[in-house]
This record gives structure tokens, sequence and C-alpha cells, in this order.
């Protein structure tokens, strides 16, 4: 399982943050100060660190220059969001760099996209009997290979590594087609109405009005 050091001192951040990797399968350890999470890095092995820069003890700069080292990537996750301070992070050694406040959906899909630089991305995905692999691009359903076009597996990979998060019509169109979303939903939505009838999820892939779409995980939640 992939390891990720949360470097939070906001409480309430580091929960949200490490409740939503939870869900989608990293194990998550939390540290509320730079000396803490340099005893756990010192201590552990950790594939990914998330890390704020105003932090007590030991800032954010100061921790990334111990963890360039140990070879694990990091992303910043702060409220300086000047271009200076990004520009700073970034040279500094830091993967990626992301401004609070922020969306979860946005911090699940960097993550992806760091990991995946550094070959620590699990390639298979789960969702009940649904087993996706996103290096071979096969789709299976109870064993059985499904047919997918490619923006349908690639909306599919994105739901399942969204398990009840409920993601914005905007912000699904702008990931899986990569073009500026102007409010004509009918492309995503055919695309969502053919994932329900091919692979089964009429039960779990929900339409939340006038918001986006939700992959839930108990077949009876609302």
């Amino acid at each position: 399982m992939i390891k990720i050091l949360i470097v939070e001192d906001e409480k309430p951040i580091s929960d949200l943050i490490a409740i939503n990797l939870s869900a989608n399968n990293y194990q998550c350890t939390q540290a509320f100060d730079g000396l803490e999470a340099a005893n756990l890095l010192e201590n552990h092995s950790y594939d990914l660190v998330l890390l704020d820069i105003m932090l007590p003890k030991v800032d954010g700069y100061e921790l990334l220059e111990y963890i360039k080292p140990l070879n694990i990537p990091v992303i910043f996750i702060t409220a300086k969001g000047a271009l200076e301070d990004r520009v700073k992070g970034l040279t500094q050694g830091a993967e990626d760099y992301i401004v609070k406040p922020f969306q979860v959906v946005e911090l699940l899909a960097r993550v992806n996209v760091v990991l995946r630089r550094f070959n620590k991305a699990s390639s298979i995905l789960e969702f009940e009997d649904i087993v996706i692999n996103t290096e071979t691009k096969i789709a299976t359903k109870s064993g059985a290979t499904v047919e997918l076009t490619p923006k349908e597996f690639d909306l599919l990979a994105l739901l399942i590594r969204n398990v009840d998060i409920t993601l914005f019509r905007e912000n699904i169109y702008e990931t899986i087609w990569e073009n500026d979303f102007y409010g004509d939903t009918r492309t995503l939505d055919l695309h969502i109405q053919r994932l329900r009838k091919k692979m089964g999820l009429s039960h779990a892939l929900k339409t939340v009005y006038r918001v986006g779409y939700r992959l839930e995980s108990k077949k009876d939640t609302n």
C-alpha cells in the first residue's frame, strides 16, 4: 500500500486530507509540525510527503532540504499562493504546489500524477466486482473483460479513484476531455449512462443534482 506522510499543522485540513486519501486506499500518517515530521521520516519509509510551508518548529522549506536526499517526492500544500512562492517551492525541489483552499478531486489527481511519475502508483483499481488496469487499459467485471472506449475507461478510473466523493461536472469534463468547460454536459452525461449500463453501476453511480456525479461504495447510501 502507498504510504503518504501529511505534514500540516491545521488539524481540520490534515484530517480532511487523511480521510479522503484513506478512502482511496492510501495509508496516511499525520504530523503537525516540522520536527515531528523529521522524526517520522528518520524512522519510517514513505512514498510521498504532502507538506505545508508555514509549520511550527521547522518550516516546510527547511524540511524539504531534509527530505530531498531520501528521494521521496514532495507536494507543497500551502496558503502561500503568490507566484514567487510557487516558483520558490518548485525550484527548491517540490514536485507540485497546491494552494489552499483546494478541491479534493484536484488533490487526488495531483497525488496520482506524482506517484505515477515516480512509478509508485498502483496500476490496479478495484470497485466491487470491477477491476481495471490503468497500464493495459483493460476493465473486467466479475472476471469478464468489458470493452470500453478510451474516454469511458478514463472516466471510470477517475470515479474509482474518488469513491464516495462528489465530482463536479466541470472538473470531470476538464480532466477527461482536457478542454475548458462551457456548460454543455451532454457528452459527459452520455458517457455516464454508458458506464452505468456496461459496468452494472446503476445502483452506485449517482447523479448529484445540479452538481455532478458520485460513485458510492455502499448500495444503500442515499
